[in-house]
């Protein structure tokens, strides 16, 4: 049973270290076309959130039985993940970077929702732990989230109002 929680973890822990490359790379790109980054002095902070809820999973969830249907919502939830980043593409990025004269993306997810990434997040802080059976633990990080997706959110939206004033 542990190779199972294990491999899940790993899993997480190397799509994370995979989706901050590709955000780092994103994020020098769009810096070089003109992009200014908002937000700078949260960023540290829900970097911090999201390392010590992986690593308190590495610490309490191996050996702990997976459930299937937390694992098959986690999984649903990582389709949507990778629909958020197909979608914005170049754009993607964890932090927050505000490109002159660049249009709202409106597609994919976008047309339903206005923060989907932050949608898969919510979700996935409080679903992979259930799927370790740590409803605690979920409920936890999830209040801890919300406070940091208060400031993220409110973050974003003013740049995203003022870049759009301003064209």
């Amino acid at each position: 049973m542990m190779w199972i929680s294990i491999g899940l973890l790993a899993f997480v822990t190397a799509q994370r270290l995979a989706e901050l490359m590709l955000a780092q790379h994103n994020t020098r790109a769009l810096i070089a076309k003109g992009g200014r980054e908002i937000g700078a002095q949260h960023y540290p902070y829900m970097v911090a959130l999201h390392a010590c809820w992986m690593a308190g999973l590495w610490f309490l969830a191996p050996g702990r039985p997976v459930e299937p249907v937390w694992l098959a919502v986690f999984a649903v939830l990582q389709i949507a993940r990778l629909w958020v980043i197909a979608t914005l593409k170049g754009r993607w990025t964890t932090r927050i970077i505000v490109l002159p004269d660049a249009p709202l993306v409106s597609t994919g997810p976008y047309r339903v929702f206005a923060h989907p990434n932050y949608a898969v997040v919510i979700g996935e802080i409080a679903v992979l732990p259930l799927a370790f059976g740590m409803p605690v633990y979920a409920a936890v990080f999830s209040v801890l989230n919300a406070l940091m997706l208060g400031v993220r959110i409110t973050a974003e939206d003013r740049a995203l109002k003022a870049a759009m004033f301003l064209k």
